[in-house]
């Protein structure tokens, strides 16, 4: 087996760094007591196999300190207990950040020191100093930017000075850190935003923040932003129990954001040591920073001052431990919120674009009807949905929806009398019109040996049908001076999983074109909770709900078999997971199967959405995530981006994209899954 195979199970080998977020207990003015506390939590960070663990500003002292950091005495005990650190790193593994009031050409600074395996990679002082309110640093410390030397010598070591420092691991190329210290995040413009565009991914602020009504909220909103703005990882770590309250109060709050997603956060006022771990997926920031073009733009107006970023490197090594896993929360359904208030929300907004792109459809061409294909099945039943709703806000009647049930060789008693039971529930005008004689017409035209008699359920079989229901649907549209519209999903057009050209591929406007099946069976459940037509409807649509996700297309064996299409493409949940990771991060085969395993597999954290959501909850082993993610590459990058290059129009839902090539996804119709493929075989074992 190779290395690649054998490592899978760790997040190193991911492109994911587990970092944290340390609160010792703390006394002031005791150097010595505080450096034991340090380096036991540093221990601690090392047996959870952290690469990087950021302590308090000003943790080897105290911060409230206030004139006793004049004293020789306490800064001399400080420098001693910072070299025991030092030493003591060389058999750790995480990069360990500390805080210190340090000495430096007859000035006193207020430093975050970076510590690696027996060297000190850098100081930093702070920037900015408040001195305002309840604070006074400047009576004390002076400002970064008043530094002079850029290199000393500091325990036993030639050391970089100042705070044009990021630190590069040479073995992990996404990760990049920056140091800065607590006000220097105040500011308008922090330090680690130009540190960010010069490509510092993970950003660490060690505060000694004091505590006031409401202030954890502005924390909040501080690292949540500047993470997302800057697409970095934002690591928070501020002072707790054992600082002064003469006149202050501490509560110890620590928190890690990502991108503007907080992974994890600190108890406060525990009054108890505590250390705050997660993983951060490094190459996902590389990603978003990538793709989005104006990060680099921004970039390019201070290329100067990004030039004079000074780069330390530094060798990361590898953990104690082989096989490490994921530390953190991972969603089995990516488009959907596991929060209740958010997926609330969240299906208020998509069925809203979704009612509102059709009415301005409507409205600008000047149609007061449309025809819809009603099959009892998910896709048609939301996007009758929306159509009723919008009709509802252009007062126009429900009638003016002229919805067809087309009922074929295969199609089922069940989801035709759930069709016609929702357009009863809906006053919509309901008909129904057989596709069997105008689909034998066309078999028997070429020939095919179904119109013989013979039980032949080729593809031809099955696409003669679907091109007969849109083919209907569209001499319906002309002959009433109607808009066709479509119902095929976001997770369908990713697989392929439909019928090109006048076929189900087809319409005039398709409100669910980005939508994917996941997100689609939430938005029902949503109409359902809201009570938006009425009981008799919100019972019909459980019926639906719970109806097998088929085409009808081939008959069964006997009448209660049905064709199931995720026997034959996958569950629909994996094959948006899948899609999610695909599209939207750009990320290996690898990873994503990694992260399917730590959602869906026995040792899963992944969140499960509660509330109005509901349905079943599935586990699926390795081997099964394999083989279904092998043929979501293959036909995603290889067979079906034909289908994606000629889309009708219709509006993007949400920010987990949309494949129309006039939006999120441009690619070749020629293109060969062969990389992908070969990436998932070389690095996804079969089993663990």
């Amino acid at each position: 087996m190779s290395d690649n195979l054998r490592n899978f199970q760790s997040i190193y080998s991911h492109g994911f760094i587990r970092v944290g977020t340390a609160t010792p207990r703390l006394r002031i003015s005791e150097p010595r007591f505080n450096s034991v506390e340090t380096l036991r939590l540093a221990h601690e960070a090392h047996a959870q196999h952290l690469g990087l663990v950021v302590f308090p500003e000003l943790g080897l002292s105290g911060y409230s300190n206030d004139d006793l950091f004049f004293q020789d005495a306490l800064l001399d005990e400080v420098e001693r207990e910072i070299g025991k650190i030092v030493k003591s790193s060389q058999e750790l593994f995480p990069v360990i950040i500390v805080g210190a009031p340090l000495r430096v050409d007859g000035r006193l600074f207020n430093v975050a020191v970076t510590i690696h395996k027996g060297k000190v990679l850098g100081l930093v002082p702070k920037s900015y100093l408040p001195n305002y309110r309840e604070f006074y640093e400047r009576r004390q410390f002076t400002p970064g930017n008043y530094a002079q030397s850029e290199w000393i010598q500091f325990a036993g070591q030639e050391v970089p000075f100042g705070t044009d420092i990021v630190y590069q691991a040479s073995d992990y190329k996404d990760f990049v850190l920056h140091t800065e210290v607590c006000e220097d995040l105040w500011v308008p413009i922090p330090p680690s935003s130009f540190a960010a565009m010069a490509g510092a991914t993970v950003l660490i602020n060690l505060s000694a923040s004091n505590i006031t009504i409401s202030k954890s909220d502005y924390r909040h909103s501080l690292c949540r932003t500047h993470s997302q703005r800057c697409m970095a990882a934002y690591l928070y770590s501020a002072a707790g129990s054992g600082e002064s309250t003469t006149d202050l109060a501490w509560d110890g709050h620590a928190m890690i954001y990502e991108n503007g997603e907080l992974l994890a956060e600190s108890g406060r006022f525990t009054g108890v040591e505590e250390l705050v771990c997660v993983d951060v997926d490094l190459e996902r920031l590389r990603q978003e920073r990538m793709r989005t073009g104006t990060f680099s733009d921004c970039a390019a107006e201070f290329s100067e001052k990004l030039k004079s970023f000074r780069r330390v490197n530094f060798c990361l090594g590898s953990p104690s431990a082989k096989n490490i896993s994921l530390q953190r929360e991972v969603s089995r359904f990516p488009f959907v919120p596991s929060d209740n208030e958010k997926l609330y929300e969240q299906c208020y907004e998509a069925y809203n674009i979704q009612v509102h792109g059709l009415q301005q459809r409507l409205e600008s061409s000047g149609l007061k009807k449309i025809v819809i294909g009603v099959s009892g099945g998910l896709d048609s039943t939301h996007a009758l949905l929306v159509a009723v709703k919008t009709f509802d806000r252009l007062g126009l009647p429900r009638s003016n929806i002229l919805a067809y049930t087309l009922p074929g060789f295969a199609t089922s008693d069940l989801t035709k009398n759930n069709a016609w039971k929702l357009m009863a529930e809906l006053g919509v005008s309901a008909k129904e019109v057989s596709i069997g004689p105008s689909s034998m017409q066309t078999l028997s035209d070429i020939e095919h040996p179904f119109s013989e008699g013979v039980k032949d359920y080729d593809i031809t079989f099955e696409n003669v049908q679907a091109g007969a229901r849109t083919a209907l649907l569209f001499r319906l549209a002309n002959h009433n001076e109607a808009l066709v519209l479509g119902t095929g999903d976001l997770s369908e057009l990713a697989l392929g999983w439909c019928t090109y050209g006048v076929g189900d591929h087809m319409s005039h406007y398709n409100v669910n074109c980005s939508v994917p099946k996941t997100l689609i069976q939430h938005l029902i459940r949503w109409v359902i909770s809201t009570s938006h037509f009425g009981e008799k409807a919100d019972a019909v649509l459980e019926e639906i709900l719970n109806t097998t996700i088929s085409p009808e297309l081939v008959p069964g064996e006997n009448d209660d078999s049905t064709q199931s299409t995720e026997e034959y493409i996958g569950p629909y949940e994996l094959q948006d997971f899948n899609l999610f990771y695909v599209s939207r991060y750009s990320l290996k085969p690898s990873k994503v199967a990694f992260l399917a395993l730590h959602a869906w597999g026995d040792l899963a954290r992944g969140v499960w959405p509660e509330g109005i959501v509901g349905g079943e909850r599935h586990e699926y082993d390795l081997g099964t995530i394999k083989k279904w993610l092998n043929l979501f590459l293959f036909r995603f990058f290889q067979t079906s981006q034909f289908k994606r290059s000629a889309v009708p129009n219709g509006p993007k839902v949400g920010s987990g994209g949309s494949l129309s090539p006039r939006g999120d996804w441009r690619a070749p119709s020629d293109s060969s899954a062969n990389v992908w493929l070969a990436e998932l075989e070389e690095n996804v074992p079969e089993k663990l």
